[in-house]
């Protein structure tokens, strides 16, 4: 693969470098820090010894897990308004909070969760591309380490993870297939896309456009090609995070 020069000097098919803060909101069952470049978000589980009120009513068994994402005022160049201000959630929040809500749940057996809800909470700290991708990542640690604590406590005879789960963008930029976008080449990508896959490299989403442009199977394959390997780094990042004292 040809190599362009990269803002922060990667090659095409580099993550960003990656790091885990764990248990970082002490009152959450399960927390982390992710930081992926000069992406940073807070994911925090917390856990309701209750359903919601559809499942209770519909008599569906099992928990549920749910998830939201925000970006904090201060996270972009620009400051970015509270969704309260608003009276109303922002479009693309709430898309990528029902993006981490489905990923989380492809990899947790809701039945073995028992009867509560694990409620995801993803706060963007400082965004640079990248920050649905490291919420899901990120969210993944979170949910494991609070399982954990439920474990631990004998809430949970049964682990419910049935699997890992990390996400990563892709995209071409001035031609070029690239992994891992941050902020500069993904606003100007001409393809943009996000890959959420698990640990046995089976796809659980893929979110994918051309931003006023098309692109080619070859293109395509090229992309995917980049994102696989990626997500095994990732997935490899966190179990390292999940071990760690």
């Amino acid at each position: 693969m040809t190599d362009t020069v990269r803002i922060d000097g990667r090659r095409n098919d580099q993550l960003r470098p990656i790091r885990f803060q764990n248990h970082i909101a002490p009152h959450a069952a399960g927390s982390t820090l992710i930081e992926w470049g000069n992406t940073r978000v807070i994911c925090a589980a917390t856990v309701e010894e209750s359903v919601p009120r559809w499942m209770k009513e519909q008599k569906v068994p099992g928990g549920w897990l749910s998830a939201e994402y925000s970006m904090l005022p201060y996270s972009t160049l620009d400051r970015k308004s509270r969704d309260i201000s608003k009276l109303k959630l922002d479009g693309r929040s709430q898309e990528i909070q029902r993006l981490i809500g489905r990923a989380l749940r492809a990899v947790v057996d809701l039945e073995k969760l028992g009867s509560r809800t694990l409620c995801i909470d993803c706060d963007v700290l400082q965004a640079d591309g990248g920050t649905r991708t490291a919420s899901i990542t990120g969210a993944f640690v979170a949910v494991s380490l609070a399982i954990a604590k439920l474990q631990a406590a004998g809430l949970l005879t049964e682990n419910p993870i049935t699997g890992s789960v990390a996400a990563v963008s892709v995209g071409i930029f001035r031609g070029v297939p690239l992994l891992d976008l941050n902020y500069v080449e993904d606003k100007d990508a001409s393809v943009d896309m996000n890959l959420v896959m698990n640990d046995q490299g089976q796809f659980i989403e893929l979110q994918g456009a051309g931003e006023e442009a098309t692109f080619s199977d070859s293109e395509l394959a090229a992309l995917l090609a980049l994102g696989r390997p990626g997500i095994q780094q990732l997935i490899a990042a966190q179990q390292q995070a999940l071990i760690a004292p």
